[in-house]
Protein backbone atom coordinates (compact mmCIF):
# COMPACT_ATOMS: atom_id res chain seq x y z
CA UNK A 1 0.00 0.00 0.00
CA UNK A 2 1.36 3.40 -0.96
CA UNK A 3 1.11 6.61 1.06
CA UNK A 4 -0.03 9.55 -1.04
CA UNK A 5 0.60 12.98 0.51
CA UNK A 6 -2.12 15.55 0.02
CA UNK A 7 -1.76 19.20 -0.87
CA UNK A 8 -5.03 21.13 -0.54
CA UNK A 9 -4.88 24.61 -2.02
CA UNK A 10 -6.73 27.84 -1.30
CA UNK A 11 -5.33 31.05 -2.78
CA UNK A 12 -2.18 29.17 -3.78
CA UNK A 13 -1.42 28.13 -0.19
CA UNK A 14 -1.41 24.76 1.61
CA UNK A 15 -4.44 24.35 3.87
CA UNK A 16 -6.45 21.64 5.61
CA UNK A 17 -10.14 21.70 6.40
CA UNK A 18 -11.88 19.90 9.26
CA UNK A 19 -14.73 17.72 7.95
CA UNK A 20 -14.78 19.72 4.72
CA UNK A 21 -15.85 22.91 6.52
CA UNK A 22 -14.34 25.98 4.86
CA UNK A 23 -14.87 27.97 8.05
CA UNK A 24 -12.60 25.52 9.92
CA UNK A 25 -9.49 26.08 7.85
CA UNK A 26 -5.87 25.75 8.91
CA UNK A 27 -3.29 27.46 6.72
CA UNK A 28 0.18 25.91 6.81
CA UNK A 29 3.47 27.65 6.19
CA UNK A 30 5.46 26.74 3.13
CA UNK A 31 5.13 27.05 -0.60
CA UNK A 32 3.25 24.07 -2.07
CA UNK A 33 6.20 23.34 -4.37
CA UNK A 34 8.64 23.24 -1.45
CA UNK A 35 6.29 20.97 0.48
CA UNK A 36 5.92 18.65 -2.52
CA UNK A 37 9.69 18.39 -2.91
CA UNK A 38 9.97 17.29 0.72
CA UNK A 39 7.50 14.50 0.05
CA UNK A 40 9.39 13.45 -3.05
CA UNK A 41 12.69 13.46 -1.14
CA UNK A 42 11.04 11.07 1.36
CA UNK A 43 10.41 8.61 -1.46
CA UNK A 44 6.81 9.41 -2.40
CA UNK A 45 5.86 8.70 -6.00
CA UNK A 46 2.29 10.06 -5.93
CA UNK A 47 0.75 13.38 -4.93
CA UNK A 48 -2.93 14.19 -4.37
CA UNK A 49 -3.79 17.84 -5.07
CA UNK A 50 -7.16 19.39 -4.28
CA UNK A 51 -8.11 22.78 -5.66
CA UNK A 52 -10.47 23.88 -2.89
CA UNK A 53 -11.14 27.21 -4.59
CA UNK A 54 -12.13 25.22 -7.66
CA UNK A 55 -14.39 22.91 -5.66
CA UNK A 56 -16.38 25.89 -4.42
CA UNK A 57 -16.44 27.82 -7.69
CA UNK A 58 -17.14 24.86 -9.97
CA UNK A 59 -14.12 25.40 -12.19
CA UNK A 60 -10.38 24.83 -12.04
CA UNK A 61 -8.81 27.84 -10.25
CA UNK A 62 -5.30 27.01 -9.05
CA UNK A 63 -4.03 25.84 -12.43
CA UNK A 64 -0.73 27.71 -12.14
CA UNK A 65 0.10 26.00 -8.84
CA UNK A 66 -0.62 22.57 -10.33
CA UNK A 67 1.65 23.41 -13.26
CA UNK A 68 4.43 24.41 -10.85
CA UNK A 69 4.05 21.20 -8.86
CA UNK A 70 4.20 19.08 -11.99
CA UNK A 71 7.28 20.83 -13.38
CA UNK A 72 9.15 20.83 -10.04
CA UNK A 73 8.66 17.15 -9.15
CA UNK A 74 8.57 13.76 -10.85
CA UNK A 75 5.65 12.47 -8.77
CA UNK A 76 2.48 11.28 -10.51
CA UNK A 77 -0.08 13.94 -9.62
CA UNK A 78 -3.84 13.64 -9.47
CA UNK A 79 -5.88 16.83 -9.26
CA UNK A 80 -9.41 17.21 -7.94
CA UNK A 81 -11.72 20.12 -7.16
CA UNK A 82 -13.90 21.96 -9.64
CA UNK A 83 -13.41 19.65 -12.62
CA UNK A 84 -16.83 19.99 -14.23
CA UNK A 85 -16.11 20.52 -17.94
CA UNK A 86 -14.05 19.09 -20.78
CA UNK A 87 -11.95 22.26 -20.66
CA UNK A 88 -11.11 21.63 -16.99
CA UNK A 89 -9.94 18.10 -17.82
CA UNK A 90 -7.81 19.36 -20.69
CA UNK A 91 -6.23 22.00 -18.44
CA UNK A 92 -5.43 19.48 -15.68
CA UNK A 93 -3.76 17.06 -18.07
CA UNK A 94 -1.96 19.84 -19.94
CA UNK A 95 -0.55 21.08 -16.63
CA UNK A 96 1.49 17.91 -16.31
CA UNK A 97 -0.81 16.05 -13.92
CA UNK A 98 -1.41 12.40 -14.75
CA UNK A 99 -4.96 12.06 -13.41
CA UNK A 100 -8.09 14.15 -13.04
CA UNK A 101 -10.06 13.23 -9.92
CA UNK A 102 -13.75 13.70 -10.65
CA UNK A 103 -16.60 13.65 -8.18
CA UNK A 104 -19.63 15.84 -8.85
CA UNK A 105 -19.68 15.16 -12.60
CA UNK A 106 -19.55 11.41 -11.95
CA UNK A 107 -22.73 11.65 -9.87
CA UNK A 108 -24.64 14.18 -11.95
CA UNK A 109 -23.66 13.56 -15.58
CA UNK A 110 -22.49 10.02 -16.24
CA UNK A 111 -22.78 10.35 -20.01
CA UNK A 112 -20.44 13.35 -20.03
CA UNK A 113 -17.83 11.61 -17.89
CA UNK A 114 -17.98 8.49 -20.06
CA UNK A 115 -17.31 10.66 -23.12
CA UNK A 116 -14.21 12.06 -21.39
CA UNK A 117 -13.02 8.56 -20.56
CA UNK A 118 -13.46 7.57 -24.18
CA UNK A 119 -11.42 10.59 -25.27
CA UNK A 120 -8.55 10.46 -22.75
CA UNK A 121 -8.65 6.86 -21.54
CA UNK A 122 -9.59 5.27 -18.21
CA UNK A 123 -6.17 5.82 -16.65
CA UNK A 124 -6.59 9.60 -16.89
CA UNK A 125 -9.43 9.58 -14.34
CA UNK A 126 -9.92 8.75 -10.68
CA UNK A 127 -13.34 8.78 -9.08
CA UNK A 128 -13.47 11.07 -6.05
CA UNK A 129 -16.10 9.66 -3.71
CA UNK A 130 -16.88 11.70 -0.59
CA UNK A 131 -19.56 10.51 1.82
CA UNK A 132 -21.31 11.88 4.89
CA UNK A 133 -23.48 9.48 6.89
CA UNK A 134 -23.05 6.93 4.12
CA UNK A 135 -24.31 9.22 1.34
CA UNK A 136 -22.24 10.94 -1.34
CA UNK A 137 -21.68 14.70 -1.08
CA UNK A 138 -20.84 16.88 -4.10
CA UNK A 139 -19.91 20.46 -4.98
CA UNK A 140 -17.21 20.91 -2.38
CA UNK A 141 -19.09 18.67 0.06
CA UNK A 142 -21.82 21.30 0.36
CA UNK A 143 -24.61 19.30 -1.34
CA UNK A 144 -25.68 15.82 -0.28
CA UNK A 145 -27.24 13.07 -2.42
CA UNK A 146 -29.12 9.83 -1.73
CA UNK A 147 -26.44 7.69 -3.43
CA UNK A 148 -23.88 5.55 -1.62
CA UNK A 149 -20.34 4.74 -2.74
CA UNK A 150 -21.07 1.16 -3.79
CA UNK A 151 -23.85 2.19 -6.17
CA UNK A 152 -21.67 4.82 -7.82
CA UNK A 153 -18.74 2.43 -8.20
CA UNK A 154 -21.04 -0.23 -9.66
CA UNK A 155 -22.20 2.25 -12.27
CA UNK A 156 -18.62 2.73 -13.46
CA UNK A 157 -17.43 -0.87 -13.04
CA UNK A 158 -16.21 -1.23 -16.62
CA UNK A 159 -15.00 2.35 -17.04
CA UNK A 160 -12.97 3.47 -14.01
CA UNK A 161 -10.08 1.64 -12.36
CA UNK A 162 -9.38 3.72 -9.25
CA UNK A 163 -11.34 5.70 -6.65
CA UNK A 164 -10.27 7.97 -3.79
CA UNK A 165 -12.85 7.43 -1.04
CA UNK A 166 -13.30 9.87 1.84
CA UNK A 167 -15.64 9.68 4.81
CA UNK A 168 -16.09 13.39 5.51
CA UNK A 169 -16.80 12.80 9.21
CA UNK A 170 -13.22 11.54 9.58
CA UNK A 171 -11.47 14.01 7.31
CA UNK A 172 -9.02 16.36 9.01
CA UNK A 173 -10.01 15.13 12.47
CA UNK A 174 -6.95 12.97 13.23
CA UNK A 175 -9.19 10.40 14.91
CA UNK A 176 -8.36 7.39 12.78
CA UNK A 177 -9.65 6.24 9.40
CA UNK A 178 -13.01 4.69 8.47
CA UNK A 179 -11.64 1.14 8.61
CA UNK A 180 -15.00 -0.66 8.54
CA UNK A 181 -16.13 1.34 5.49
CA UNK A 182 -12.96 0.59 3.53
CA UNK A 183 -13.30 -3.08 4.39
CA UNK A 184 -16.86 -3.02 3.01
CA UNK A 185 -15.80 -1.23 -0.16
CA UNK A 186 -13.05 -3.76 -0.83
CA UNK A 187 -15.52 -6.59 -0.30
CA UNK A 188 -18.33 -5.08 -2.38
CA UNK A 189 -16.27 -3.54 -5.21
CA UNK A 190 -13.21 -5.74 -5.85
CA UNK A 191 -12.87 -4.56 -9.44
CA UNK A 192 -11.61 -1.08 -8.48
CA UNK A 193 -8.46 0.09 -6.71
CA UNK A 194 -9.59 1.88 -3.55
CA UNK A 195 -7.51 4.70 -2.11
CA UNK A 196 -8.48 5.61 1.45
CA UNK A 197 -8.55 9.24 2.55
CA UNK A 198 -9.28 10.98 5.84
CA UNK A 199 -8.58 10.60 9.53
CA UNK A 200 -5.04 9.20 9.51
CA UNK A 201 -3.10 10.48 12.54
CA UNK A 202 -0.21 8.05 12.98
CA UNK A 203 1.73 5.18 11.45
CA UNK A 204 -0.52 2.86 13.44
CA UNK A 205 -3.49 4.23 11.48
CA UNK A 206 -1.53 3.59 8.28
CA UNK A 207 -1.06 -0.05 9.30
CA UNK A 208 -4.77 -0.42 10.07
CA UNK A 209 -5.70 1.01 6.68
CA UNK A 210 -3.25 -1.36 4.99
CA UNK A 211 -5.00 -4.30 6.69
CA UNK A 212 -8.19 -3.54 4.71
CA UNK A 213 -6.42 -4.29 1.43
CA UNK A 214 -6.82 -0.87 -0.16
CA UNK A 215 -4.32 0.21 -2.82
CA UNK A 216 -3.22 3.43 -1.13
CA UNK A 217 -3.96 6.04 1.53
CA UNK A 218 -4.02 9.82 1.25
CA UNK A 219 -2.43 11.60 4.21
CA UNK A 220 -2.54 15.33 4.85
CA UNK A 221 -2.82 16.95 8.26
CA UNK A 222 -0.83 14.23 10.06
CA UNK A 223 2.16 15.09 7.86
CA UNK A 224 1.79 18.84 8.20
CA UNK A 225 1.57 18.66 11.99
CA UNK A 226 4.42 16.18 12.42
CA UNK A 227 2.32 13.30 13.71
CA UNK A 228 3.87 11.31 10.90
CA UNK A 229 7.42 12.49 10.30
CA UNK A 230 9.17 12.72 6.95
CA UNK A 231 11.58 10.11 8.30
CA UNK A 232 8.72 7.69 9.03
CA UNK A 233 7.38 8.38 5.55
CA UNK A 234 10.80 7.63 4.07
CA UNK A 235 11.12 4.36 6.00
CA UNK A 236 7.65 3.22 4.87
CA UNK A 237 8.37 4.07 1.23
CA UNK A 238 11.69 2.26 1.35
CA UNK A 239 10.08 -0.89 2.75
CA UNK A 240 7.40 -0.79 0.06
CA UNK A 241 10.15 -0.73 -2.56
CA UNK A 242 12.02 -3.54 -0.80
CA UNK A 243 14.94 -1.37 0.27
CA UNK A 244 16.47 -0.09 3.46
CA UNK A 245 16.19 3.46 4.78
Amino acid sequence: MIIIPAIDIIDGRCVRLSQGDFSRKTVYAGNPVDVARQFQDAGCTRLHVVDLDGARQGRLVNYATVEQLASATSMAIDVGGGIRTRTDVAMVLASGAQHATVGSIAVQNKAELLSWIQEWGADAFILGIDVMNGRIAVHGWEQHTDMNAQSLLSGYASAVRCAICTDIAYDGMLGGAAIAWYTELRRDCPWVDIIASGGVSSMRDIELVESTGVRGVVVGRALYEGRISLRELEVWNSKQKGGDA
